[in-house]
């Protein structure tokens, strides 16, 4: 056991040494289970820590009582935008969605834009990419140019290829089990 943990700590070490590039991620948080946007505050939280300044744009959420964003309000180092208006099927409104959606990417254009933004979150992204309420070129396009030390964070399911290829992390959330499915209601702290 000691000579197989020792190798496995050479080849991590090995690793480690090699990783010398410093610059901003790019991460997508995607697929159908729980979490998505959890990670991307945690992740924020964690930026916080380090004396980061950070954005968050939500595109399809609509509350404003949420427990994430009540919290990070008060910090003084996050600016928080929601600007959605609501899940499609509650909306039912194509056209409506698609001009709260462009309204939030200039949103998100301008922070992606800004260097001193150290931390952009596109909450609830691909739905904006899914329904094309955006154009995928002007989006790669506007992650690609963002200042060299900027990190983003894309949630939502289905994200598209072409977003998969230009992230450096991608997390699929699967869905094991929910409560929901068992007739749950989403519960404060929780789930909002």
């Amino acid at each position: 056991m000691h000579e197989r943990m020792q190798r496995k700590k050479e080849v991590v070490d090995a690793k480690v040494g090699a990783a010398g590039t410093a610059r901003g991620l790019f991460l997508i948080h995607t697929g159908n289970g729980k979490g998505k946007s959890s990670a991307a505050f945690g992740v924020l939280a964690r930026a916080l820590g380090h004396g980061m300044r950070a954005v968050v744009v939500q595109f399809v959420k609509s509350r404003s009582d949420t427990g994430e964003e009540v919290f990070f309000r008060a910090q003084p180092d996050v600016r928080w935008h929601v600007m959605g208006e609501g899940f499609t099927w509650e909306t039912q409104d194509d056209a409506k969605d698609a001009a709260a959606a462009r309204a939030a990417w200039e949103t998100a254009r301008q922070a992606l834009a800004d260097p001193t933004v150290d931390l952009v979150v596109l909450d609830e992204f691909t739905y904006a990419l899914k329904y094309k309420w955006l154009a995928i070129e002007d989006v790669l396009a506007a992650i690609a140019a963002r200042p060299a030390m900027q990190h983003l964070i894309v949630t939502g399911r289905a994200a598209p290829k072409e977003l998969i290829e230009a992230a450096d992390t991608v997390t699929d959330m699967v869905l094991v089990k929910h409560a929901f499915q068992n007739g749950v209601q989403a519960m404060p702290g929780i789930e909002w």
